[in-house]
Protein backbone atom coordinates (compact mmCIF):
# COMPACT_ATOMS: atom_id res chain seq x y z
CA UNK A 1 0.00 0.00 0.00
CA UNK A 2 1.29 3.23 -0.80
CA UNK A 3 1.92 5.89 1.47
CA UNK A 4 -1.00 8.13 1.83
CA UNK A 5 -0.23 10.58 4.88
CA UNK A 6 0.54 13.73 2.30
CA UNK A 7 -2.62 13.50 1.04
CA UNK A 8 -4.19 12.87 4.53
CA UNK A 9 -2.49 16.06 5.62
CA UNK A 10 -3.90 18.09 2.66
CA UNK A 11 -6.99 16.50 3.68
CA UNK A 12 -6.86 17.67 7.17
CA UNK A 13 -5.87 21.46 6.24
CA UNK A 14 -8.64 21.38 3.72
CA UNK A 15 -11.14 19.93 5.90
CA UNK A 16 -10.24 22.77 8.34
CA UNK A 17 -10.21 25.73 5.94
CA UNK A 18 -14.28 24.36 5.28
CA UNK A 19 -14.95 24.10 9.14
CA UNK A 20 -13.42 27.32 9.47
CA UNK A 21 -15.84 28.90 6.20
CA UNK A 22 -19.18 27.24 6.97
CA UNK A 23 -20.04 29.70 10.06
CA UNK A 24 -19.07 32.47 8.32
CA UNK A 25 -21.14 31.39 5.32
CA UNK A 26 -24.37 30.73 7.67
CA UNK A 27 -23.85 33.99 8.92
CA UNK A 28 -23.93 36.14 6.07
CA UNK A 29 -27.02 34.09 5.20
CA UNK A 30 -28.79 34.95 8.60
CA UNK A 31 -27.96 38.62 7.70
CA UNK A 32 -29.59 38.63 4.21
CA UNK A 33 -32.32 37.13 5.43
CA UNK A 34 -32.45 39.71 8.12
CA UNK A 35 -31.68 42.28 5.52
CA UNK A 36 -34.72 40.70 3.46
CA UNK A 37 -37.24 40.95 6.36
CA UNK A 38 -36.17 44.41 7.19
CA UNK A 39 -36.68 45.67 3.19
CA UNK A 40 -39.70 46.15 0.81
CA UNK A 41 -40.18 42.05 -0.17
CA UNK A 42 -40.49 43.32 -3.68
CA UNK A 43 -37.56 42.63 -5.21
CA UNK A 44 -38.09 43.16 -8.84
CA UNK A 45 -39.07 46.91 -8.28
CA UNK A 46 -36.82 47.64 -4.96
CA UNK A 47 -32.83 47.82 -5.98
CA UNK A 48 -31.60 46.97 -2.45
CA UNK A 49 -34.47 43.94 -2.85
CA UNK A 50 -32.32 42.07 -6.15
CA UNK A 51 -28.96 42.78 -4.17
CA UNK A 52 -30.28 41.14 -1.24
CA UNK A 53 -31.55 38.70 -2.76
CA UNK A 54 -28.35 37.72 -4.92
CA UNK A 55 -26.28 38.19 -2.09
CA UNK A 56 -28.74 35.60 -0.86
CA UNK A 57 -28.32 33.07 -3.56
CA UNK A 58 -24.70 33.49 -3.64
CA UNK A 59 -24.15 32.41 -0.31
CA UNK A 60 -26.40 29.84 -0.49
CA UNK A 61 -24.89 27.85 -3.03
CA UNK A 62 -21.48 28.39 -1.45
CA UNK A 63 -22.75 27.05 1.74
CA UNK A 64 -24.32 23.80 0.00
CA UNK A 65 -21.07 23.98 -2.17
CA UNK A 66 -18.81 24.32 0.66
CA UNK A 67 -20.77 21.46 2.77
CA UNK A 68 -20.57 18.85 -0.16
CA UNK A 69 -16.92 19.61 -0.46
CA UNK A 70 -16.46 18.75 3.26
CA UNK A 71 -18.18 15.26 2.90
CA UNK A 72 -16.16 14.69 -0.07
CA UNK A 73 -13.09 15.58 1.75
CA UNK A 74 -14.34 13.34 4.94
CA UNK A 75 -15.21 10.65 3.07
CA UNK A 76 -11.59 10.36 2.08
CA UNK A 77 -10.26 10.71 5.09
CA UNK A 78 -12.12 7.43 5.77
CA UNK A 79 -10.76 5.67 2.56
CA UNK A 80 -7.44 6.41 4.12
CA UNK A 81 -8.52 5.20 7.61
CA UNK A 82 -9.76 1.79 5.92
CA UNK A 83 -6.85 1.74 3.22
CA UNK A 84 -9.09 1.98 0.17
CA UNK A 85 -7.65 5.27 -0.54
CA UNK A 86 -6.17 5.96 -3.70
CA UNK A 87 -8.60 3.25 -5.52
CA UNK A 88 -10.92 3.72 -8.46
CA UNK A 89 -14.83 3.39 -6.57
CA UNK A 90 -15.66 2.46 -9.91
CA UNK A 91 -13.14 0.22 -11.48
CA UNK A 92 -11.14 -0.72 -8.38
CA UNK A 93 -7.96 0.37 -10.48
CA UNK A 94 -5.31 2.90 -8.96
CA UNK A 95 -6.07 6.66 -9.51
CA UNK A 96 -3.17 8.31 -11.10
CA UNK A 97 -0.91 10.74 -8.35
CA UNK A 98 -1.59 13.26 -10.13
CA UNK A 99 -5.27 13.48 -10.22
CA UNK A 100 -4.83 13.07 -5.85
CA UNK A 101 -2.54 15.64 -6.22
CA UNK A 102 -4.91 18.44 -8.03
CA UNK A 103 -7.89 16.81 -6.15
CA UNK A 104 -6.92 14.42 -3.00
CA UNK A 105 -10.92 14.12 -2.21
CA UNK A 106 -11.49 12.30 -5.61
CA UNK A 107 -12.99 8.79 -4.95
CA UNK A 108 -12.78 8.14 -8.80
CA UNK A 109 -10.04 7.41 -11.53
CA UNK A 110 -9.83 9.96 -14.96
CA UNK A 111 -11.70 7.95 -17.24
CA UNK A 112 -14.51 7.27 -14.47
CA UNK A 113 -14.42 11.04 -13.47
CA UNK A 114 -15.08 12.14 -17.36
CA UNK A 115 -17.37 9.67 -18.47
CA UNK A 116 -15.19 7.89 -20.46
CA UNK A 117 -15.91 3.93 -20.02
CA UNK A 118 -12.99 1.93 -20.80
CA UNK A 119 -12.69 -2.03 -21.15
CA UNK A 120 -12.23 -3.53 -17.70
Amino acid sequence: MADFERFRILLEEERQRKLALLPALRADISSANAARQDSNVDDEHDPEGATIAFELSQASALLKQSSAGLAEIEAALERIAHGSYGTCAVCGKPIAEGRLEARPWTAVCIAHASGKRTAE
